[in-house]
Formats: C-alpha cells, structure tokens, sequence
C-alpha cells in the first residue's frame, strides 16, 4: 500500500503550500467513503467542487497582471482541469494530479533548494567527520572528502529536479527516486585514491560489510513477506532469498550471507519476477495472484475514498516488495 500511503502524504503537502492546505480537502475528501447513497456522495461533491473553484477564482485574480499573462499551464489550470474532471466524472488518476502540481513544484524549486543545502550540509559533516575519525584522513584528506561530498549532493539534486519537471514523470518515478538516493555513491572510488595500506583495507572490509547487512535485511524482509503470502517450504525459502539477494543493488559475489545455503547464482534471463514465479509450485502461484487481485481491489476501493482512479499499470506486490 506505498503507493497510497505516498498519495495520502505527498498531496496534502503540495497543494497544501499553494492553497494554504485547502487544496488537499479537494483532493482527498472531495469524495467520501462508501457510506450513504450514490446521491449523498454526488451532492457533497459537487458542493465542495464549488467551493474549489471559488478559491481557484480568487487565486488567479490575486496573481498580479503579468503572472497571469506568462504562457505555458500554471497550477491553477491543472487543479481547474481536475475540478472539471472530477465533476465530470472522469477518471482522475494520481499521475494527473501530480503533473498539475508540477508547475507550482517549479516556481518553489527555490525554496526547496534552500531547505535541501541546509539539510545536506549537515548530513556532509555527519559523514565526513565520521569516515575522517574512523580512518584517521589528514586535514587535507578531510577538507577533499567534504568537496566530494558537496558535489555528488548538488549531482543528486540536479537529477532530482530534472526529474521533478521533466514532462513524463510519474508519480511511481517521484517514489523509486526517493528510496534510490545514496550520498555514498562512488565513496568506493574516491576513498581507493585517497587511503593506501591499513587504511584502504579497513575501509573496503566495512564497506562490504555494511552492504552485505544491507543486502541480508533486504532479502530477509522480501522472504518474509512472500512466506506470509504462499508458505514457502525451506528449500523455497532459500532459493527466494537467493533470488531477492543477488537482485539487490548492493550485491556482491564475494558477499557471505546468512540464509544462503549454498552458492547464489545467476538469475535467468535476468527477470526477477520470472525467477521468483518459477520457484513456486502451482497452488502457491495461485495464491500469490490472489493476493495481487486483492491488494489491487483494496487500494482501488481507497482511490475511489479519495476520488481518485488507480494507475491501470499498478500492482501492488511488485511495487512493495519486489521492485
């Protein structure tokens, strides 16, 4: 239920900034629960779509003249067309409603630029000061591994906000790039030119150890997840954390893992998903898709709470645990 719980918290605060947290009742409450009458529901929207488009009215006459007049779709356009949409009843998807919040991100992209240098010049002497005592780096060594640091942040956040604005952006790829950002990307190599002896030893032993830990808490949780789904049987059990493990980004060869019992090899053809279907007997791949169809009914019934429609692409399961 990611997706939801990312819908529930990225939309209240978005619109929230732009209508001064007015915004999010539209969104979220604009269609109540399945309690009462069809009618009931219908009534209570359309009133409260009036009230939205009161407030849009007024927040396009208080922009001043040349505002108005700057081409290219402004917030107030995209949440108008949602209105419309909602009243209309056609399908209004959370992709839709990010795309309408994509200018207002843009126009406060300097604000969050601001909050982001803030929090990543604490999170650069965090990191620097903690490698720098643990592996007794020079104040030369030191005062380079902070620049690295400050560039790879400012690489993230270009990335970050190419994504943010780019045109064909869903909000699925908004939450895989949230989860993805590592600040220690590349460490590896930087760390190889600066440490020599003892030093490089030490740090390349702890790095692959913390991935490995990584790697064995991530793999861990997947099994655990798909066991409470199919009942998987210890040799299962085995192949799928084989199968989870070597699929994580962290993966090493050279890694030792706890339940692995034996050599993890390659995945055929590459497809996880395909790996993990294989492993499964034919009552547990049964289970497995009921679960998927129940998930999906689930958050379908809670889109629907909300006014909203479910992406057609969505599936639960790949998108929690297995992607």
């Amino acid at each position: 239920m990611s997706l939801i719980r990312s819908i529930r918290s990225v939309i209240p605060l978005v619109i929230g900034l732009a209508v001064g947290g007015v915004g999010a009742t539209m969104f979220l409450q604009s269609m109540p629960g399945a309690e009462g009458s069809a009618e009931e529901r219908a009534n209570k929207l359309e009133v409260e779509l009036k009230r939205t488009q009161n407030r849009l009215a007024a927040m396009e006459a208080a922009e001043p003249q040349g505002r108005r007049r700057k081409p290219g779709r402004s917030f107030v356009d995209g949440a108008r067309n949602i209105a419309d949409d909602l009243r209309d009843g056609k399908p209004v998807t959370p992709d839709d409603i990010f795309r309408a919040c994509q200018p207002l991100l843009r126009d406060l992209a300097p604000l969050f630029d601001r909050m982001r240098v803030t929090q990543q010049q604490q999170m650069i002497e965090r990191m620097t000061g903690e490698l720098a005592r643990k592996y007794d780096l020079t104040p030369q060594q030191r005062e380079s591994l902070s620049q690295w640091f400050g560039l790879k942040a400012e690489e993230n956040a270009k990335k970050w906000n190419d994504l943010v604005a780019h045109d064909g952006t869903r909000l699925q790829d908004i939450m895989r790039a949230s989860r993805d950002v590592r600040p220690d990307d590349g460490l590896d190599a930087f760390m190889e030119k600066t440490l020599n002896g003892d030093k490089l030893t030490a740090f390349k032993t702890d790095r692959m150890a913390e991935r490995a830990q990584r790697v064995q808490q991530d793999a861990d949780t997947r099994v655990a997840r798909l066991d409470a789904i199919v009942q998987l049987d210890d040799t299962q059990r085995d192949q799928v954390f084989g199968i989870m493990a070597r699929s994580s980004r962290d993966y090493d060869p050279a890694m030792k893992l706890e339940g692995a019992g034996g050599e993890i090899g390659g995945t055929a053809g590459g497809d996880r998903q395909q790996a993990l279907l294989a492993v499964l007997r034919p009552d547990q791949r049964t289970a497995y898709q009921a679960e998927q169809q129940r998930r999906r009914d689930e958050a379908d019934k809670n889109m629907k709470a909300m006014g909203l429609t479910l992406p057609p692409d969505w599936n639960a399961l790949d998108d929690n645990d297995f992607h």
